[in-house]
């Protein structure tokens, strides 16, 4: 059940009509909304962002251009789609996507160190990444080469319930996109049987519930736009072997696919090159996700990535609010053909209690990456 429903039911709340989905024509923007950064190693992204009622912050029109590179179209519109928050006991299990936008919190100038705080509520930064390459000289100091990498911040903050969720958009100067969410705030002190947690406080009486933070995202891909797009999945054979060899399976309906060892996805426009006459891609890795597997009617959580084909009212991957549209993403994979993809990433994250998170509990984050793969001939550093 969602934060949203539970205060509806508890008269807090009433509920309005369904929102109408988000236009596929999106509007230019402007400022505030409109984010145009380069980065010191000449990278450059431009982006739109918008805080909508449901999915809270959403990112779209999303375009990187590599130094000395003409731009390149990466993303329609992406946001999260869903933080499914089971406890380990079986009870109770929660949906905290509904009404982000409603949960957003305002943002002080400590929560956006040398950035600027967009409508109070969205902040835009940069950071450091760490090394961005070193490459020894062998003794000629004329031929060592260093770099330290930068990137470009954009984050919102929610309160739902006991937890503060800061939902994080990581965009590197090396191309990268980084999605993560972070949890925060307070444990929401659910006292359980010790099989079921972990004794927090004096003595052994308190047993947090541990439980599983399942976050979904929805990424709208436009390579150049959305025509020709098409998803791919590579796998590695030969483990215990000396030898690997490669396979490719190109996902041209709608499906479902569980993480395995060394495997990711790209999505690649075959008719956009770079220099070297390579098509253009951004590839998908998923594999830090504790890949969390629910009861069937909770069937939503049985994958890692969903490939689906573009519907504006598939919104959410779980109580999905439109009534044009099925309720949960592994419903939108029901094996249509696909010329328009949208990749729905899954990564869990198991929350067992430790004393340090004792109020305000620490932040531990979850996330994945989408790396540029052949976008531009060489090192755009």
């Amino acid at each position: 059940m969602s934060l949203f429903l539970r205060l509806m039911l508890a008269g807090l709340l009433i509920a309005p009509a369904a929102p109408p989905a988000p236009a596929r024509a999106a509007q230019a923007c402007s400022s505030p909304y409109l984010i145009d950064k380069t980065l010191p190693n000449g990278a450059r992204w431009r982006l739109c962002w918008e805080m909508r009622t449901i999915e809270g912050l959403t990112v779209t029109k999303v375009a990187y251009t590599p130094k000395g590179n003409r731009p390149i179209s990466v993303l329609r519109s992406a946001a999260l789609a869903q933080i499914h928050v089971p406890y380990d006991s079986g009870e109770p299990r929660y949906h905290d996507i509904g009404s982000l936008g409603s949960a957003v919190v305002a943002l002080t100038e400590a929560d956006c160190p040398g950035g600027e705080r967009a409508k109070g509520k969205v902040c835009v930064t940069t950071r450091p990444r760490g090394h961005a390459y070193l490459k020894d000289g062998w003794g000629d100091p004329d031929a060592r080469e260093s770099a330290q990498g930068q990137e470009l911040v954009v984050l919102a903050a929610y309160q739902v319930g006991w937890y503060t969720y800061i939902s994080e958009w990581v965009f590197g100067d090396d191309g990268s996109i980084s999605p993560r969410v972070g949890a925060t705030g307070s444990l929401a002190g659910t006292t359980t049987a010790p099989k079921h947690g972990w004794p927090i406080g004096v003595g052994r009486k308190h047993f947090e519930e541990s439980h599983s933070h399942n976050v979904f995202w929805r990424m709208d891909f436009d390579i150049q736009g959305k025509a020709h797009d098409v998803v791919e999945q590579y796998d590695f054979s030969g483990s215990g072997t000396k030898k690997r060899s490669m396979t490719k399976r190109t996902l041209k309906r709608e499906t479902k696919a569980v993480n395995g060892r060394m495997r990711w996805w790209r999505v690649v426009d075959p008719r956009v090159r770079n220099g070297d006459r390579h098509p253009v891609s951004w590839e998908i890795n998923n594999s830090d996700s504790a890949e969390y597997r629910g009861p069937s009617d909770e069937a939503f959580t049985h994958a890692d990535v969903y490939v689906t084909q573009y519907r504006a009212c598939e919104r959410l991957a779980s109580e999905n609010v439109s009534p044009r549209c099925r309720r949960s993403v592994d419903r939108y994979a029901n094996g249509e053909r696909v010329t328009d993809p949208v990749l729905w990433v899954n990564v869990g994250f198991h929350h067992v209690a430790r004393d340090e998170d004792a109020d305000p509990m620490p932040i531990h984050w979850q996330g994945f990456r989408i790396t540029p793969r052949d976008v531009t001939a060489t090192n755009p550093h």
